[in-house]
Parts: structure tokens; C-alpha cells; sequence
């Protein structure tokens, strides 16, 4: 049997682990107190600065586009070909194509040309010949129905079987005249179309030689401005295959191109745009007409002055980007010359954005996302309080706020997640916050 001592211990133990229980659940439900593993910061106050650091490229805003002359018949391979850089004059050689399958044609439409120069000699002499044959024949028809003429005339004299004889052969004569002027007519319109039809193949060859001829001419392309030769990148060469971080080379002399590619361009040096990236956080602390230095990787000695000339709107993010944040473009107007600019050098980007004086600012990973709101968690004693922080601004490092007293002490982690999650801050949203 079950003693009344056994039956009590057993209450005992029960009622133990109850407690144990909801001091443990406790605990779980109310922030964390404070643990030497919890790093803090303070809230400064202090000026607060919004430039934005970014990267760009040098690129020309007027150039002009050349490409192999758009010639039917398959691919052209380039001959002659300036490099990059070359400094050319309106109206120089830029590159050069093979004319020799243009030389065979015009050589080739040059002999139909005279094929059918000879072929409307001969049809017109033709036509001559048979011309003066049916005049002869038309001459002779004539003169037979005149002469039967005259005989019928002669009907009232002669007997009436003479006088149907004379009608007879009237009535033929003019049959004959009839068939002869119907055949002339026939033979002028065939021969009027065989004249015409070698007119027509005279016309065709000389199309297809004037064509040639000036396919030939297209095969040397000169430059159409003054201007730096800047060559594309030949994506045959990859055989239409892309990946991040791929390196084309560019066009060269002996590549084989398609008609109408783009193969080098002409820029205007003097002329030049600056393209650059940013985030989508620092897409919205950006406007137009704020200014610019530019330290270009080239000439790390000197700086340039630049403004903001235009925001991109859309994501330019491309399929084989590997990047997992969004990026968008702008375009920055160079507002110091200086000779030595050339399109593809790369720069450093400092936007001078608005200095805020005398606010309050926190380490950007401080923050947290609670309940749709930002959240600090400050320390009071030896527990940590979350407070609701309005956000003003943010840079790369750090979030003017409002709602919070200077040098107040706040955890740099979310103290009420659970240890496993805290040892590894690098996974929380980027600004702060647990996802």
C-alpha cells in the first residue's frame, strides 16, 4: 500500500517542478537581464553626416556608333583595325573589311552588264532586219490588192466568169494584206519585248554593279567625328554564352563580325558623364544637383568636382548579376575638365549630402524591427527596455533618432532572442532588427 509519507513526497515534487516551471517561462517572457556577452553602445549626440559612398565609370554622353556595313551575303572579316585610345580626326580610317567577295561581284554583274549590252545590240538589230522584211512583204500585199482593184474594174467589159475571178482574187488579195499587216504587228511587239527584256537584265546587272561598287566603298568606315576610338567587346568570341564575372575581349583585326554589328565607337572626349550604383537605402538619400567629388583610381592625386545630373528609377540589376540587394543608377555631370578623362577609368564617390547639427544618433545595428516599428533596447539596472526610436536619417554606420536622451546605454544585439541566435549578430536584417 501507498503511505500517506509516500503520497506527500509525491505532492512535494509536483508542486517543486510547477514552480520551477513558470519561473523558467518567466524569464523567457520578459527581456533578458544583463549578461556580460551583450555588447552596448551609447546614444551620442553630436553632427550627423549623409554622405553617401559609392563607384563609378567614366563614360562619353556624345559619341558615335561604328558598325560593319550592313551587307547581305554572311560575315565580314575586319582588316585593319585602330585600338583603343587612338586619337583620330574626322574623316580617318577606323577599321577596315575584306571587299574581296564584293570585288567578285562587281567582276561578275560587270560581265552580265555586258552580256546584256550585247543581247540589246543584237535584238535591235533584229528588229531592224525583220522591220525592213515586213515592209517589203507589206509593200507587196498592198500592191496586190491594188492591182486586183483595178481588175474588178474591169468587171462591166469582161465576162461574168472573169468578172467572179476578179472578185475572187480581190477578196483574197485583201485576206493576205490582212494576215500580213496581223503577222508585222506580232513580230514588232515580240520584238519590242525582246528588246525590252534585255533592257530589263541590262538594268538589273547595272543595279547589282552600282550595288557592289558601293558595297566596296562601305567596306572602309571612317571616323565621323573628332574624337578617341573607344572598340566593343566581341561577344561571338564567348559563343553567346554569359556568366558573372566574365571578360570579352575586344573587336580585333582578323575577327569575323556579323553585318550590322557594332564594332567600335568615336567619342567626344571632351564630353564626358560619370555612371554610378547605389543601394536602394542610399537611393533615397540622393537628389539632383547635389554635388560631387570624384577621385578617379587612375589619378588617386587629384579630385573632381561633379553634380548629380540624372536618378535611375529602375532596378538595373541584370540576370547574371550575383548580388542579393537591388541597386539603381545615376548619372553625374563633371563640371571640372581635365585632358586626361578617358571613357571606362574608374572613380571613388563621395555625395555630399546635408550635415544635421546637434541631433542624437545610434549605431545603425542597434536598431530592430518589433511590430512593424524600430526599436533600442535600452539599459536600465541590470535588465534591458525596448523603446520606439523615430529615425531621421541613416548612413552607413549610424541612424539620427528622436525618443531617446543622449548617452543612454543600448544593446548592440536583441537581448530577448534566444543565445543561439545572439552568438551569431550577423544574421539579423540589415540596419538592425532580428529576422
Amino acid at each position: 500500500m501507498i503511505t500517506k509519507r509516500a503520497i506527500a513526497w509525491t505532492a512535494i515534487t509536483i508542486a517543486l517542478c510547477a514552480v520551477v516551471g513558470v519561473v523558467a517561462a518567466v524569464r523567457r517572457a520578459s527581456p533578458v537581464s544583463t549578461e556580460s556577452e551583450i555588447p552596448t553602445g551609447r546614444v551620442k549626440r553630436g553632427d550627423f553626416e549623409t554622405n553617401v559612398y559609392a563607384r563609378g565609370e567614366l563614360r562619353a554622353s556624345h559619341f558615335e556608333t561604328l558598325a560593319a556595313p550592313p551587307i547581305g551575303g554572311g560575315s565580314l572579316q575586319i582588316t585593319q583595325l585602330l585600338q583603343t585610345g587612338t586619337s583620330v580626326k574626322k574623316g580617318d580610317l577606323v577599321m577596315e573589311f575584306d571587299p574581296a567577295e564584293q570585288l567578285y561581284k562587281l567582276a561578275q554583274n560587270r560581265s552580265e552588264l555586258l552580256q546584256a549590252e550585247q543581247e540589246i545590240t543584237k535584238a535591235q538589230a533584229d528588229a531592224a532586219v525583220q522591220a525592213a522584211q515586213d515592209k517589203v512583204t507589206l509593200l507587196k500585199a498592198r500592191f496586190d490588192v491594188r492591182r486586183a482593184e483595178l481588175d474588178v474594174q474591169k468587171n462591166e467589159i469582161v465576162s461574168t466568169i472573169d468578172g467572179r475571178k476578179n472578185d475572187l482574187a480581190l477578196e483574197g488579195a485583201k485576206r493576205v494584206l490582212a494576215e500580213v499587216e496581223q503577222d508585222v504587228k506580232s513580230r514588232s511587239a515580240s520584238n519590242q519585248a525582246s528588246i525590252a527584256l534585255a533592257q530589263e537584265k541590262h538594268n538589273k546587272a547595272k543595279l547589282a554593279m552600282d550595288q557592289a561598287q558601293q558595297n566596296i566603298g562601305k567596306m572602309r568606315v571612317v571616323a565621323p567625328i573628332d574624337g578617341l576610338v573607344a572598340l566593343e567587346k566581341n561577344q561571338a568570341a564567348s559563343g553567346g554564352i554569359f556568366f558573372g564575372g566574365m571578360s570579352l575581349p575586344e573587336f580585333r583585326a582578323g575577327d569575323q563580325v556579323e553585318a550590322g554589328t557594332n564594332v567600335a565607337r568615336v567619342i567626344d572626349p571632351t564630353n564626358m558623364e560619370l555612371v554610378g550604383k547605389v543601394g536602394e537605402l542610399e537611393r533615397n538619400r540622393i537628389r539632383v544637383d547635389e554635388s560631387v567629388e570624384i577621385r578617379l583610381d587612375a589619378l588617386p592625386q587629384e579630385t573632381l568636382q561633379g553634380t548629380i545630373k540624372a536618378l535611375g528609377g529602375m532596378n538595373n540589376k541584370m540576370f547574371w548579376e550575383t548580388a542579393s540587394s537591388a541597386s539603381y543608377e545615376f548619372t553625374l555631370a563633371i563640371t571640372s575638365k581635365d585632358p586626361r578623362l578617358r571613357p571606362g577609368l574608374t572613380a571613388q564617390l563621395v555625395i555630399n549630402g546635408n550635415t544635421q547639427k546637434n541631433v542624437l544618433s545610434v549605431p545603425r545595428h542597434s536598431l530592430f524591427l518589433k511590430d512593424g516599428k524600430r526599436v533600442v533596447y535600452v539599459r536600465e539596472g541590470a535588465r534591458y527596455e525596448s523603446h520606439e526610436a523615430k529615425v531621421l536619417a541613416e548612413n552607413e554606420s549610424r541612424a539620427a533618432v528622436e525618443g531617446l536622451d543622449a548617452n543612454t546605454e543600448i544593446a548592440l544585439i536583441d537581448p530577448t532572442a534566444p543565445k543561439k541566435a545572439t552568438n551569431h549578430a550577423g544574421s539579423a536584417l540589415p540596419g538592425g532588427g532580428a529576422p
